[in-house]
């Protein structure tokens, strides 16, 4: 059994003494990289609370937007677009018509999809 054991333990040191051993990597992160992505998470949050609502789900899908599809879409939708988005829900007034807001999604779907990057609409064709 001590025989085991010894050979057990000359392995070892021989594995640990070869196997190279990964380098740790350490970077400073900037205060306002943190406030950016939780300014997105923010503004992808507040969006798809608006898309929550009954009359902007019925809106979109008589646009011809699949509900699975509108989640999906809002999280692949870059920084600038949806402060863009959140911009226009500030200024519209509380409990209001939220129609314009609506059409401005519907044109970012169409030309993420006219750009290639989603599928959403069979009317509109990807440019090559």
């Amino acid at each position: 059994m001590t025989t085991v054991r010894h050979i057990i333990s000359i392995l070892l040191s021989i594995s640990l003494i070869l196997l190279p051993l990964g380098n740790a990597q350490a970077a400073m992160i900037a205060n306002t990289q943190v406030i950016d992505q939780m300014q997105q998470q923010t503004d992808r949050d507040a969006v798809l609370q608006l898309l929550q609502r009954a009359d902007a789900r019925d809106y979109l899908i008589s646009m011809g937007v699949e509900p699975r599809d509108i989640e999906q879409r809002v999280n692949m939708m870059t920084r600038e677009e949806l402060a863009q988005l959140n911009a226009q829900l500030a200024q519209l007034p509380a409990g209001g018509d939220i129609l314009g807001l609506l059409v401005l999604l519907f044109i970012v779907f169409v030309i993420t999809d006219m750009l290639g990057a989603t599928d959403i609409f069979p009317f509109v064709h990807p440019i090559r």
